[in-house]
Protein backbone atom coordinates (compact mmCIF):
# COMPACT_ATOMS: atom_id res chain seq x y z
CA UNK A 1 0.00 0.00 0.00
CA UNK A 2 2.81 2.43 0.34
CA UNK A 3 4.28 1.49 -2.79
CA UNK A 4 1.27 2.80 -4.14
CA UNK A 5 1.55 5.79 -2.26
CA UNK A 6 4.76 6.83 -3.67
CA UNK A 7 3.69 5.91 -6.97
CA UNK A 8 0.52 8.15 -6.73
CA UNK A 9 2.63 11.02 -5.52
CA UNK A 10 5.03 10.35 -9.15
CA UNK A 11 2.27 10.30 -11.24
CA UNK A 12 0.18 13.08 -9.86
CA UNK A 13 3.83 15.48 -10.34
CA UNK A 14 4.73 14.57 -13.91
CA UNK A 15 0.40 14.93 -14.98
CA UNK A 16 -0.02 18.22 -13.52
CA UNK A 17 3.07 19.94 -14.50
CA UNK A 18 3.18 17.78 -18.55
CA UNK A 19 -0.73 19.17 -18.98
CA UNK A 20 0.12 22.55 -17.84
CA UNK A 21 2.93 22.65 -20.00
CA UNK A 22 4.64 25.98 -19.24
CA UNK A 23 7.71 24.38 -17.78
CA UNK A 24 9.03 27.27 -15.68
CA UNK A 25 12.04 26.02 -13.64
CA UNK A 26 10.71 26.05 -10.30
CA UNK A 27 7.85 23.60 -11.75
CA UNK A 28 10.60 21.44 -12.77
CA UNK A 29 12.57 21.39 -9.94
CA UNK A 30 9.36 21.00 -7.17
CA UNK A 31 8.29 17.88 -9.66
CA UNK A 32 11.55 16.40 -9.93
CA UNK A 33 12.16 16.59 -6.25
CA UNK A 34 8.78 14.91 -5.72
CA UNK A 35 9.63 12.56 -8.66
CA UNK A 36 13.31 11.13 -6.86
CA UNK A 37 11.57 11.18 -3.46
CA UNK A 38 9.16 8.83 -4.88
CA UNK A 39 11.23 6.12 -6.60
CA UNK A 40 13.59 6.22 -3.75
CA UNK A 41 10.71 5.16 -1.35
CA UNK A 42 9.25 2.66 -4.20
CA UNK A 43 12.52 1.18 -5.30
CA UNK A 44 13.41 1.27 -0.83
CA UNK A 45 9.97 -0.76 -0.20
CA UNK A 46 10.13 -3.10 -3.05
CA UNK A 47 13.48 -4.08 -1.82
CA UNK A 48 12.02 -4.64 2.02
CA UNK A 49 9.32 -6.36 0.35
CA UNK A 50 11.77 -9.10 -1.44
CA UNK A 51 13.72 -9.38 1.65
CA UNK A 52 11.07 -9.52 4.63
CA UNK A 53 7.70 -10.17 2.72
CA UNK A 54 5.06 -8.40 2.22
CA UNK A 55 4.12 -5.57 5.29
CA UNK A 56 2.09 -7.30 7.79
CA UNK A 57 0.87 -4.27 9.64
CA UNK A 58 -2.18 -4.18 7.01
CA UNK A 59 -2.76 -7.51 7.21
CA UNK A 60 -6.49 -6.91 9.40
CA UNK A 61 -7.13 -4.16 7.18
CA UNK A 62 -7.25 -6.18 4.56
CA UNK A 63 -9.98 -8.65 6.00
CA UNK A 64 -12.33 -5.76 6.55
CA UNK A 65 -13.97 -3.80 3.97
CA UNK A 66 -15.07 -1.15 6.21
CA UNK A 67 -11.10 -0.71 7.47
CA UNK A 68 -9.67 -1.19 4.15
CA UNK A 69 -11.98 1.40 2.49
CA UNK A 70 -11.42 3.78 5.17
CA UNK A 71 -7.65 3.39 5.05
CA UNK A 72 -8.15 4.17 1.18
CA UNK A 73 -9.30 6.72 1.53
CA UNK A 74 -7.12 8.41 4.23
CA UNK A 75 -4.27 7.35 1.61
CA UNK A 76 -6.16 9.51 -1.39
CA UNK A 77 -6.53 12.39 1.30
CA UNK A 78 -3.10 12.04 1.96
CA UNK A 79 -1.94 12.32 -1.33
CA UNK A 80 -3.97 15.41 -2.52
CA UNK A 81 -3.37 17.32 0.87
CA UNK A 82 0.77 16.92 0.45
CA UNK A 83 0.47 17.03 -3.24
CA UNK A 84 -1.24 20.40 -2.88
CA UNK A 85 2.57 22.95 -3.27
CA UNK A 86 3.61 21.09 -6.52
CA UNK A 87 -0.18 20.47 -7.76
CA UNK A 88 -0.89 24.24 -7.63
CA UNK A 89 2.85 25.70 -8.68
CA UNK A 90 2.65 23.38 -11.65
CA UNK A 91 -0.45 24.91 -12.41
CA UNK A 92 0.11 28.83 -12.38
CA UNK A 93 1.12 30.98 -14.62
CA UNK A 94 3.51 32.78 -12.58
CA UNK A 95 6.99 32.23 -13.04
CA UNK A 96 8.77 34.82 -10.31
CA UNK A 97 12.34 35.12 -10.61
CA UNK A 98 14.31 32.51 -8.37
CA UNK A 99 15.52 33.70 -4.66
CA UNK A 100 17.61 33.09 -1.41
CA UNK A 101 14.87 30.98 -0.23
CA UNK A 102 14.62 28.42 -2.89
CA UNK A 103 18.35 27.79 -2.83
CA UNK A 104 17.83 27.31 1.36
CA UNK A 105 14.97 25.53 0.46
CA UNK A 106 16.64 22.46 -1.92
CA UNK A 107 19.36 22.51 0.25
CA UNK A 108 17.11 21.13 3.34
CA UNK A 109 14.97 19.50 1.18
CA UNK A 110 17.83 17.38 0.88
CA UNK A 111 18.94 17.07 4.21
CA UNK A 112 15.53 15.91 5.02
CA UNK A 113 15.91 13.48 2.14
CA UNK A 114 18.96 11.98 2.96
CA UNK A 115 17.80 11.50 6.73
CA UNK A 116 14.98 9.23 6.08
CA UNK A 117 16.83 7.21 2.97
CA UNK A 118 19.56 6.87 5.55
CA UNK A 119 17.05 5.81 7.86
CA UNK A 120 15.60 3.48 6.03
CA UNK A 121 19.05 1.80 5.03
CA UNK A 122 20.13 1.95 8.68
CA UNK A 123 17.06 -0.65 9.91
CA UNK A 124 17.01 -2.19 6.71
CA UNK A 125 20.79 -3.38 7.66
CA UNK A 126 20.20 -4.07 10.95
CA UNK A 127 17.64 -6.29 10.87
CA UNK A 128 19.37 -8.31 8.01
CA UNK A 129 21.89 -8.50 10.53
CA UNK A 130 22.00 -12.16 12.29
CA UNK A 131 23.39 -10.81 14.95
CA UNK A 132 21.03 -8.48 15.62
CA UNK A 133 17.89 -11.22 16.25
CA UNK A 134 16.17 -10.17 18.64
CA UNK A 135 17.08 -6.30 19.19
CA UNK A 136 15.51 -3.58 18.33
CA UNK A 137 17.06 -0.58 15.79
CA UNK A 138 18.61 1.70 17.87
CA UNK A 139 22.26 2.69 15.72
CA UNK A 140 22.82 5.63 13.58
CA UNK A 141 19.72 8.24 13.62
CA UNK A 142 18.03 5.63 15.44
CA UNK A 143 19.49 6.42 18.09
CA UNK A 144 18.37 9.95 18.34
CA UNK A 145 14.60 9.51 17.17
CA UNK A 146 12.16 6.31 17.45
CA UNK A 147 11.29 7.28 13.90
CA UNK A 148 13.81 9.15 12.25
CA UNK A 149 12.35 8.31 8.64
CA UNK A 150 8.79 9.70 9.75
CA UNK A 151 10.64 12.95 10.31
CA UNK A 152 12.50 12.97 7.18
CA UNK A 153 9.15 12.70 5.28
CA UNK A 154 7.26 15.12 7.58
CA UNK A 155 10.50 17.51 6.12
CA UNK A 156 10.26 16.83 3.14
CA UNK A 157 6.57 17.58 2.42
CA UNK A 158 6.89 20.89 4.74
CA UNK A 159 9.63 22.39 2.27
CA UNK A 160 7.45 21.55 -0.63
CA UNK A 161 5.56 24.77 1.06
CA UNK A 162 8.78 26.60 1.74
CA UNK A 163 9.84 25.79 -2.45
CA UNK A 164 6.38 27.03 -3.47
CA UNK A 165 6.22 30.21 -1.25
CA UNK A 166 8.74 33.22 -0.78
CA UNK A 167 9.10 34.49 3.05
CA UNK A 168 10.33 38.45 2.61
CA UNK A 169 11.69 39.53 6.20
CA UNK A 170 12.30 43.13 6.23
CA UNK A 171 14.62 43.89 8.24
CA UNK A 172 13.77 47.45 9.18
CA UNK A 173 10.61 46.68 11.60
CA UNK A 174 8.55 44.75 9.29
CA UNK A 175 7.69 41.04 8.85
CA UNK A 176 5.58 40.47 5.79
CA UNK A 177 5.34 37.74 3.04
CA UNK A 178 5.39 37.91 -0.79
CA UNK A 179 3.77 34.54 -2.67
CA UNK A 180 5.59 34.97 -6.00
CA UNK A 181 3.43 31.54 -7.20
CA UNK A 182 0.71 31.90 -4.15
CA UNK A 183 -2.76 33.56 -4.10
CA UNK A 184 -5.79 33.37 -2.25
CA UNK A 185 -7.23 29.66 -1.26
CA UNK A 186 -4.06 28.94 -2.84
CA UNK A 187 -2.63 29.38 0.56
CA UNK A 188 -4.59 26.17 1.75
CA UNK A 189 -1.40 24.27 0.59
CA UNK A 190 -0.28 24.79 4.64
CA UNK A 191 -2.57 22.17 5.85
CA UNK A 192 -0.17 19.56 3.77
CA UNK A 193 2.46 19.24 6.00
CA UNK A 194 -0.16 19.71 8.89
CA UNK A 195 -2.04 16.77 7.56
CA UNK A 196 0.58 14.55 7.08
CA UNK A 197 1.91 15.29 10.31
CA UNK A 198 -1.49 14.65 11.87
CA UNK A 199 -1.61 11.03 9.86
CA UNK A 200 2.10 10.25 11.15
CA UNK A 201 1.33 10.75 14.76
CA UNK A 202 -2.55 9.80 15.14
CA UNK A 203 -3.36 7.15 12.11
CA UNK A 204 -0.78 5.00 9.84
CA UNK A 205 2.65 6.22 11.07
CA UNK A 206 3.76 6.16 14.71
CA UNK A 207 0.31 4.26 16.01
CA UNK A 208 0.70 1.08 13.62
CA UNK A 209 4.48 0.54 15.29
CA UNK A 210 3.20 1.83 19.32
CA UNK A 211 0.45 0.54 21.15
CA UNK A 212 -2.24 3.38 20.68
CA UNK A 213 -3.80 1.95 17.54
CA UNK A 214 -4.81 -1.40 18.85
CA UNK A 215 -5.91 -0.37 22.42
CA UNK A 216 -8.10 2.75 20.60
CA UNK A 217 -9.54 0.93 17.10
CA UNK A 218 -9.48 -2.93 18.69
CA UNK A 219 -7.09 -4.13 16.21
CA UNK A 220 -4.42 -6.51 17.78
CA UNK A 221 -0.60 -4.80 17.94
CA UNK A 222 0.85 -5.47 14.36
CA UNK A 223 3.89 -7.53 14.62
CA UNK A 224 6.43 -5.36 13.63
CA UNK A 225 5.72 -3.43 17.00
CA UNK A 226 9.13 -2.95 19.20
CA UNK A 227 6.31 -2.55 22.21
CA UNK A 228 4.78 -6.08 21.69
CA UNK A 229 8.65 -7.71 21.65
CA UNK A 230 10.26 -5.58 23.86
CA UNK A 231 7.66 -3.92 26.56
CA UNK A 232 9.24 -6.60 28.70
CA UNK A 233 12.88 -5.24 28.38
CA UNK A 234 14.09 -3.06 30.66
CA UNK A 235 16.65 -1.63 28.71
CA UNK A 236 14.16 -1.54 25.55
CA UNK A 237 11.64 0.81 28.16
CA UNK A 238 14.77 2.48 28.73
CA UNK A 239 15.27 3.50 25.35
CA UNK A 240 11.60 4.93 24.68
CA UNK A 241 12.48 6.93 27.66
CA UNK A 242 15.64 8.67 26.36
CA UNK A 243 14.49 8.82 22.87
CA UNK A 244 12.47 11.27 21.01
CA UNK A 245 9.89 9.64 18.91
CA UNK A 246 9.98 12.17 16.16
CA UNK A 247 12.40 14.93 16.29
CA UNK A 248 15.96 13.39 16.36
CA UNK A 249 17.63 14.71 19.58
CA UNK A 250 20.87 13.45 21.50
CA UNK A 251 19.14 10.97 24.57
CA UNK A 252 21.40 12.93 27.12
CA UNK A 253 19.14 15.67 25.81
CA UNK A 254 15.65 14.45 25.67
CA UNK A 255 16.20 12.49 29.01
CA UNK A 256 16.32 15.75 30.79
CA UNK A 257 13.39 17.53 29.30
CA UNK A 258 10.25 17.66 31.20
CA UNK A 259 7.22 15.91 30.31
CA UNK A 260 4.99 18.89 29.20
CA UNK A 261 8.06 20.41 27.22
CA UNK A 262 7.77 16.89 25.46
CA UNK A 263 4.52 17.02 24.91
CA UNK A 264 3.71 19.74 23.54
CA UNK A 265 7.26 20.17 21.58
CA UNK A 266 8.49 17.02 20.62
CA UNK A 267 4.95 14.78 20.07
CA UNK A 268 5.56 12.54 23.09
CA UNK A 269 2.04 11.56 23.76
CA UNK A 270 1.54 8.98 26.62
CA UNK A 271 -0.57 6.63 24.49
CA UNK A 272 2.35 5.77 22.97
CA UNK A 273 3.55 3.92 25.96
CA UNK A 274 0.19 3.47 27.63
CA UNK A 275 1.25 -0.72 27.93
CA UNK A 276 4.46 -0.12 29.12
CA UNK A 277 5.63 -0.11 32.80
CA UNK A 278 4.65 3.54 33.99
CA UNK A 279 7.03 3.46 36.45
CA UNK A 280 10.03 3.10 34.30
CA UNK A 281 8.71 5.25 31.63
CA UNK A 282 7.58 8.34 33.44
CA UNK A 283 10.18 11.22 33.70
Amino acid sequence: MERERSTNFIILAVLTLVIKGSWHFRQVVLSSLVVIWGLRLGLFLLLRILLWGEDRRFDEMRGNLVKLAVFWVFQAVWVWTVSLPVTIVNASDRNPSLQAVDIIGWIMWTIGFLIEATADQEKLSFKNSPENRGKWCNVGLWKYSRHPNYFGEVSIASLYNLLSVTVVIDIGAHIYSSAPVLKGAEWLVILGPAFLTFLLLFVSGIPLLEPFYHTYFNVSCPQDSSDKKYGNVASYRQYKKLTSPLVPLPPAVYGHLPSWFKRIFLFEFPFYSRNLAQESYTT
